[in-house]
């Protein structure tokens, strides 16, 4: 073999090896520190307004949003839900419709690196109203809604803090 076609072998042997001890590397280091959550539209708009307003029952809401058809929300909806204590705080979700699961699994939409939480903790979800539920799902240490743990599926107030563990979410517009 001439001198120079082992010198490329073991230069593309070198860069194998510089390859294999950097994939090596970021495994262990996504096991060490965990994913990475991105903070989606967080301080898009200025301070958010503490007071709430009265709604109108549900009969009164669907006559003045013209029936159940088409796709627009309800006026007063949240549009999001907020993380406003723990590891995530200032994580921000947009509410399109779809369940929200929260726990330790890395397939949660929302992951809670928090010992007080249990890998399938909650899940949050639209009823057919446009209300949205929270429902604990056999939590050990349990989910709770303004200071009263939950047992059964229950509608979240606009701004009523959903506590796991450490961690507290809230709805907002």
């Amino acid at each position: 073999m001439s001198e120079l076609t082992l010198t490329v072998m073991r230069l593309g042997f070198l860069a194998v090896l510089w390859l294999f001890v950097i994939v090596a590397v970021q495994v262990i280091r996504s096991d060490l520190f965990g994913t990475r959550v991105t903070q989606r539209g967080a301080a898009r708009r200025g301070g958010e307004p503490r007071t709430r307003r009265q709604s109108a029952p549900p009969q009164q809401q669907r006559r003045q949003e013209g029936g159940r058809g088409g796709n627009r929300q309800r006026r007063g909806a949240p549009t999001k839900l907020v993380v406003s204590e723990g590891t995530l705080a200032g994580t921000t979700v947009a509410l399109q419709g779809q369940t929200i699961s929260l726990g330790r699994a890395h397939d949660s939409t929302i992951v809670l690196d928090d010992d007080y939480a249990s890998s399938r903790h909650a899940r949050i979800y639209p009823d057919r109203d446009g209300q949205w539920i929270v429902e604990d799902l056999g939590s050990t240490n349990g989910t709770y809604l303004d200071r009263t743990r939950l047992t059964t599926a229950t509608p979240i107030p606009l701004g009523a803090p959903i506590r796991i563990g450490k961690t507290v979410i809230e709805l907002r517009k």
